[in-house]
């Protein structure tokens, strides 16, 4: 049974969390049960990344968010302005029993990898400690691959391993050829930004993506 995956993005608002609905889902359907673990949720007013997933992959079991901080902006400065530091001894995955029960498990990042938690801390050397595959969803409009190449450097910079790169929007042959010659790194397929977006059409739409990595 895999462990579980980091789904981390080239920037915010790029469908990260639809992703890591569709991952989780498949994930569900094979190994039969799969769990999704936001750890910072930033921003509490509309549909929480975790209540996304909850209404997207029905199958999956949502693990509670360690910090749940109300304003929609950078983790560290959610954190400063809810008078809260983050402490990454909460920051923890399960233990590796835990890891081995419930299914395999699937982190959500906020942003993109270098995003913020603490005067000291980025989200990509959490990605480092937790030991994790990372999956980068990337979007293809214009631009990706800068933004794609730059996040690809940043986690080897670290050690991350990275099981390859997702696309988010429509199809651009030309940039998903540039990444994957120039990154050296998998492309594990592609999601339309969907209308309606339903357990049914994420379902349908995730079908055709790569899962062999993270075997």
């Amino acid at each position: 049974m895999p462990r579980g995956c980091i789904i981390t993005g080239t920037d915010t608002g790029i469908g990260k969390t639809v992703l890591a609905a569709a991952l989780a889902g498949r994930l569900a359907a094979r190994s039969g049960g799969a769990r999704y673990w936001k750890p910072v949720q930033a921003g509490l007013e509309d549909e929480t990344d975790s209540e996304t997933v909850a209404r997207l992959a029905p199958g999956v079991h949502i693990l509670p968010e360690a910090y749940r901080l109300t304003t929609p902006c950078s983790p560290h400065h959610a954190a400063a302005l809810d008078g809260v530091t983050i402490d990454p001894a909460r920051l923890a995955l399960p233990d590796g029993a835990e890891l081995l029960t419930g299914g395999p498990l699937v982190v959500e990042g906020a942003g993109g990898v270098l995003v913020p938690l603490g005067p000291e801390l980025l989200y990509a050397d959490l990605f480092a400690l937790w030991g994790l595959p990372v999956v980068l969803a990337a979007r293809t409009s214009l631009g990706t691959i800068n933004h794609t190449l730059l996040s690809l450097e940043a986690l080897r910079a670290r050690g991350i391993v990275v099981a390859g790169v997702v696309f988010i929007g429509a199809e651009e042959p030309v940039s998903a050829a540039a990444i994957a010659q120039h990154g050296k790194v998998r492309i594990l397929g592609r999601l339309d930004w969907l209308e309606p977006l339903t357990p049914e059409s994420l379902a349908a739409a995730s079908a055709g993506l790569n899962l062999e990595p993270l075997a």
